[in-house]
């Protein structure tokens, strides 16, 4: 059976896409990769892209290589980035620095250590180092 290599791209809807995309791209430190009022592209890391949609805005398009078919990715939602256990504290930092509050630490069986906080659209949002999952 062919393996999975990894997650590409995760898509989120977002009630004020300029509000959100600034959220991710100062969270991240990145310039965006598309941004446009449909959809920013931001570069999560390790070649996965964070795609950003105006709610409702992620209906059927049609490109020259063909038709993208439409997504809902509904409500609140959850996403986790991996990092590596010495940036850690850096992130703690970082968040802090941004305002961010973090909502819950978790230190998991395995070793790894979550740190959750909220994106301007409520989601949960995770940063997790390694020894959380038998695969990460």
């Amino acid at each position: 059976m062919p393996r999975v290599r990894r997650i590409l791209e995760t898509a989120l809807d977002c009630d004020d896409l300029p509000r959100t995309a600034a959220f991710y791209a100062h969270l991240l430190d990145v310039t965006p990769m598309l941004d446009s009022e449909r959809l920013v592209a931001i570069d999560a890391g390790e070649g996965t892209v964070l795609l950003l949609f105006q709610r409702g805005a992620a209906g059927d398009l049609e490109t020259p290589g063909g038709v993208i078919p439409g997504h809902d990715s509904g409500g609140p939602g959850h996403l986790a980035f991996a990092i590596d256990v010495a940036a850690l504290p850096e992130w703690e930092s970082r968040l802090q620095s941004l305002g961010i509050g973090v909502e819950s630490r978790v230190t998991w069986e395995r070793g790894g250590v979550s740190l959750y906080f909220r994106d301007p659209d409520n989601r949960s949002v995770e940063v997790v180092t390694p020894g959380i999952w038998p695969c990460y």
